[in-house]
């Protein structure tokens, strides 16, 4: 009886009733028929309890800063400064420490007269053996005769994607102190959990407005342009009414005993919605500059400009000096050098004058000087060719030997290396795309040829080469593509000849178009928002774009989907720019909405899918499919788990497989 009364006393609060008996029944002769004791016990599934607090929670008159709250069993308290939130926010840091049974608060600034603190611990708290968490536990006193009782609760994403963010600021201010965010600390704050959640509490009467905050310097005041924030312009009213929830008791791990009602209080509003964004860095200054190869160095700004830099040369003459090249966005700025005594030169002093933001956010025109040094040297570059070619003619000569060829390498002098992608099967929609590692002196159209196959005969093709928009030294070769029909890309030597001299080698690609038969069609009608600018992105399981499309007449329809699984979103393109843009909060312009189809896509070979999406039909909290999600939702410690695997190794036999049990609990929630 022994075994029965150690393995009573165990505390196994995760079995029923009736599967309790059949398990200790089960325990009890498993050991008489073993000799010595069982490792171990169950582990305790119960979260600490709140027994005491000094001054008591809830109190009122206080003025002690010291704050000592008691446990029913020794815990831990995991990275108080990044989890316990504080209201109103403390501008010197709290000390907040964990000591056996107790933890101890002591706030470094003063309190405010008539006003309600609230300590949230979120899920700091837990016990010392076996983590369970505490879980959502506030402590709250006030410094006047009342306390401020009111909730409000709601989720912040990321505006570009509607990623649940985590561990972001939420606070409020009055809703007539327009200016308030980026001139004083935050009223009340919280704090958003792994799933983006946030509950604001200790709220007074009033009207207010919720903003979220990555405060990067700890004052509680969105003051620096690259902190990542939202902000709302609906007032919220904190309310509450009575109010009833169910709660299902269950009998065992499958069947329900029965569903209570639960009388709670319902604070509102509980559906607060934060987009959160960074604002473009608009302030414009020079970063750096690099010279990587002889012929080639960069400039680097913080922000483009309508307007490039003006180089004078101060140990050469920089007229016509240069090919310029910069990308999109302006920022960055690629100058060739088309001399090869300019190359040769290890190092070019350079005079530079661009327009750069002042301390009062105006555009200044400013000039440096930089001495602009090659990292390799261009004789270094020739010497390295000259060795990697005689290696090549040595291998080519024994590869020769035994029929057989041998590439050459890719740093060959003189000869100008293209690059041709999108041969072998292609999409009917797909274009093959030629770049080149240099600016060009000329590109001769003519020397390049398609040509299709018919039965066994070749056929000339029409084509179209052209520059792709904003890529530098690329080109698109556009033809009439078929599908089930092989076309065969000819390039004659001399086509492409670079600023250098260097012309382009002789090159055959070949290519076949893939038959229709292997594609899906999707043709998406869409409703519940203006669509007039909506672009709606195909993406893959990684978020991926696969293909956009514009709305036209109501419809998103994507041709020539190959057979996967796929996903979809949209956004409000306002501007027509074709980009995402962010917001800015001083202009009260929000980001761009963006939405997603919120259920996966399934395409098969020959399939035409047609579906209707409302963007409005779920929330936005609600729209991104659970796949999508990066910030997955953080489970509490299943101690139920460890505790089957215990009985598993002790040989009791168990009612039901754990996973099977937890999935129909899932279901019938």
């Amino acid at each position: 009886m022994k075994h029965l009364e150690a393995i009573r006393n165990s505390g196994m609060k995760w079995l029923p009733a009736a599967a309790s008996l059949f398990v200790l029944l089960s325990a009890f002769f498993i050991s008489c028929a073993k000799m010595g004791q069982p490792d171990g016990g169950w582990y305790d599934e119960t979260p600490p309890r709140v027994t005491g607090a000094s001054p008591d929670d809830r109190a009122t008159n206080v003025d002690a800063r010291k704050i000592i709250i008691t446990f029913s069993e020794f815990i831990k308290l995991d990275n108080p400064t990044e989890k316990v939130v504080i209201s109103p926010p403390q501008i010197e840091t709290p000390e907040i420490k964990g000591a056996g049974k107790r933890i101890i608060v002591e706030l470094k600034d003063s309190l405010k007269p008539h006003t309600t603190y609230t300590i949230d611990f979120s899920d700091a708290i837990s016990d010392n053996n076996e983590n369970n968490p505490l879980g959502n536990f506030t402590y709250s006193f006030s410094t006047g005769t009342e306390i401020d009782t009111m909730e409000v609760s709601g989720q912040v994403l990321e505006a570009s994607n509607l990623e649940p963010i985590k561990g972001i600021l939420v606070g409020l201010h009055p809703a007539d102190a327009d200016s308030a965010f980026t001139k004083e600390p935050f009223m009340r704050v919280a704090r958003t959990d792994s799933r983006g959640r946030f509950t604001i509490k200790g709220i007074a009467p009033g009207n207010y407005r919720a903003y979220a905050l990555k405060d990067a310097d700890a004052n509680y005041i969105f003051n620096q342009k690259s902190e990542q924030i939202a902000f709302n312009q609906e007032v919220i009213v904190p309310s509450s009414k009575p109010d009833v929830r169910p709660d299902t008791v269950w009998r065992d791990s499958l069947h329900i005993d029965s569903i209570r009602q639960i009388h709670y209080t319902h604070f509102l509003p509980d559906d607060i919605v934060l987009l959160a964004f960074n604002e473009t860095l608009t302030d414009r200054f020079f970063q750096k500059f690099e010279r990587n190869t002889p012929e080639l160095f960069h400039l680097y700004f913080s922000y483009g400009s309508d307007s490039l830099p003006t180089l004078r040369g101060l140990n050469f003459n920089a007229d016509s000096a240069f090919v310029v090249e910069s990308n999109l966005k302006r920022d960055t700025i690629a100058y060739w050098l088309r001399d090869s005594a300019l190359i040769n030169q290890d190092t070019l002093r350079i005079e530079m004058k661009y327009m750069r933001t002042d301390s009062t956010g105006m555009l200044t025109q400013q000039t440096d000087t930089m001495e602009v040094l090659a990292k390799t040297s261009y004789e270094e570059r020739l010497k390295k060719a000259k060795k990697e070619m005689e290696e090549w003619q040595k291998k080519a000569e024994k590869a020769e030997k035994k029929g057989q060829k041998v590439q050459p390498p890719k740093s060959q002098e003189g000869v100008l290396k293209i690059d041709v992608k999108g041969t072998g099967s292609i999409d009917p929609d797909q274009n093959i795309i030629i770049s080149v590692p240099t600016p060009l002196q000329s590109l001769n159209k003519e020397a390049i040829h398609l040509y299709s196959k018919k039965d066994t005969l070749w056929y000339k093709s029409p084509l179209l080469v052209r520059e792709k928009p904003n890529t530098p030294r690329t080109y698109e070769v556009l033809g009439e593509w078929r599908p089930n029909v092989e076309y065969s890309l000819e390039i004659d030597s001399a086509a492409f000849i670079d600023i250098y001299g260097r012309a382009s080698d002789a090159q055959k690609e070949g290519l076949k178009v893939n038959s229709l038969d292997q594609y899906s069609t999707l043709l998406f009608t869409v409703t519940g928002a203006d669509t007039q600018h909506l672009r709606v992105q195909l993406i893959d399981q990684n978020g991926g774009i696969i293909k956009e499309t514009r709305i036209r007449d109501g419809v998103a329809e994507f041709f020539y989907v190959k057979p996967g699984t796929y996903f979809m979103s949209a956004f409000a393109d306002d501007n027509e720019n074709g980009l995402w843009d962010t917001g800015l909060f001083e202009a009260k312009r929000q980001p761009e909405r963006v939405y997603y189809y919120p259920r996966k896509i399934e395409c098969k070979e020959k399939w035409d899918i047609t579906e209707t999406w409302n963007l409005m039909g779920r929330p936005l909290t609600e729209q991104k499919p659970q796949e999508l999600i990066k910030q997955k939702a953080e489970q509490a410690k299943t101690i139920k788990r460890q505790n089957f695997q215990r009985a598993k190794k002790l040989g009791i036999p168990l009612p039901e497989d754990l996973e099977r049990a937890d999935k129909l609990r899932q279901q019938l929630r």
